[in-house]
């Protein structure tokens, strides 16, 4: 099927590479120009894997959100969110309640441009730039402050963005901090406990200025520091596991755990 061709904002430059829009055409969703598709195909060309890996990391959010709203959560936090699309956060949880409240967050100001169009009109979802390293700016945004109620549970996503920040634990603990008890916290989070040479060979690709300029590298921490960013949060069953392997919707596939494919953890975890 022929790809949805988007014409973006009109701010957003068509001519350079975006790791957002890049992003969703890997994960087949409409929102990219030429540049991107051929930024995305070289790093598909040099690890192929990489599809599979960004889908498994895509579904780990659906199911994260969905378990959050069987448990009462209707606030999300969605923290390095990029662009909105392909399964987002806010159509998942307004599907299940029509008035789920839905904050995006990205440093990116081609996310937050796209996300803005996209949401324009839905009164119960908002898109904010900022740097969620910097964490006393954000919690303080009044677009956050008007659209969540941080007296109530609140869901906080970080998903497939930490390993882009230097004090992960830092920033984790002032988002744990601001939320009440009964609020919940979903990670994932690449690892470097695994070495297959079509994951260094992504992180180079990533970090090569031709194919994704600014697009780095990231910062790859093994399982047991990626547990750490939980803090007090229980993490729920089953735990800290590569991410087809948390709560899947059928039954794994053979090799859904293999760390040559899938070099990620995903967990949710829930404040007492």
């Amino acid at each position: 099927m022929e790809r949805q061709r988007d014409t973006g904002p009109v701010d957003i430059d068509p001519r350079r590479p975006s790791v957002a829009r890049i992003y969703d055409y890997c994960l087949g969703g409409s929102h990219h120009f030429e540049v991107d598709r051929e930024a995305a195909e070289q790093i598909i060309t040099r690890a192929p894997q990489m599809v599979a890996a960004w889908r498994a990391n895509r579904s780990f959010l659906r199911r994260a959100v969905r378990f959050c709203l069987q448990h009462g959560v209707d606030q999300f936090l969605d923290l390095g969110s990029g662009i909105p699309t392909v399964g987002n956060v806010h159509e998942i949880a307004q599907s299940a309640n029509s008035q789920a409240r839905v904050v995006y967050v990205d440093i990116d100001p081609v996310a937050v441009a796209h996300a803005s169009t996209l949401l324009a009109g839905n009164p119960y979802a908002t898109a904010v730039r900022a740097d969620i390293a910097n964490t006393d700016y954000l919690l303080k945004h009044p677009e956050l402050r008007t659209m969540l109620d941080l007296s109530r549970p609140v869901a906080v996503l970080m998903v497939a963005v930490l390993h882009f920040v230097v004090d992960a634990e830092a920033a984790v603990a002032a988002y744990r901090g601001a939320v009440p008890a009964g609020s919940m916290l979903a990670i994932s989070h690449a690892t470097s406990d695994e070495s297959a040479p079509w994951w260094q060979e992504a992180q180079r690709a990533f970090a090569s200025s031709d194919v994704v300029p600014g697009g780095g590298a990231g910062y790859l921490r093994p399982a047991a520091e990626i547990a750490r960013l939980f803090g007090e949060f229980a993490l729920v069953p089953p735990g800290l596991v590569r991410l087809p392997r948390w709560r899947p919707d059928s039954a794994p596939a053979p090799g859904d755990d293999d760390p040559d494919l899938f070099p990620a953890y995903g967990g949710v975890g829930v404040k007492p």
